[in-house]
C-alpha cells in the first residue's frame, strides 16, 4: 500500500486508522533495527522515505529493506511512487507472496 505526500513536503502526513488497528508512525529513514522492533509490535507501521532524486537508489533499496521486514506504509514523494512500486513489488517476489510480474528462465 502507498501513500503519498507532497513533493517539497518530507513530514508525515496522518493516514488516521487501518482497519485492523492504529498505525504506528517509525518516522523519517528510520534505522533498520528500529523498524523491525516497531514491526515485532504486531500493529501496522508506516515509514516515511526521503529522495535526494526522483528514483533515488538510497531510497529505494531503503524501501526495500523496510518492506521486507514488514513495514505495510511508506509515505514518499510523488515522482517516485513508479519506482517504488517495482521494488514493493520484486520484494513481494523474492518472499514468495505474489508472483514475478515477468518470469525468465535464463538458460546458457
Amino acid at each position: 500500500m502507498l501513500g503519498v505526500m507532497q513533493a517539497q513536503q518530507h513530514t508525515p502526513v496522518p493516514f488516521g486508522t487501518m482497519p485492523d488497528g492504529p498505525v504506528i508512525d517509525a518516522g523519517v529513514m528510520p534505522s533498520a533495527a528500529r523498524v523491525a522492533a516497531l514491526v515485532a509490535a504486531g500493529e501496522p507501521v508506516r515509514v516515511t522515505l526521503r529522495a535526494e532524486s526522483e528514483e533515488d537508489p538510497g531510497m529505494l533499496a531503503a524501501a526495500s529493506v523496510y518492506a521486507w521486514l514488514g513495514v505495510r506504509l511508506f509515505l514518499t514523494p510523488p515522482a517516485s511512487v513508479p519506482a517504488l512500486r517495482q521494488v514493493l513489488d520484486m520484494v513481494s517476489a523474492i518472499q514468495g507472496t505474489t508472483q514475478p510480474v515477468l518470469s525468465r528462465r535464463g538458460l546458457a
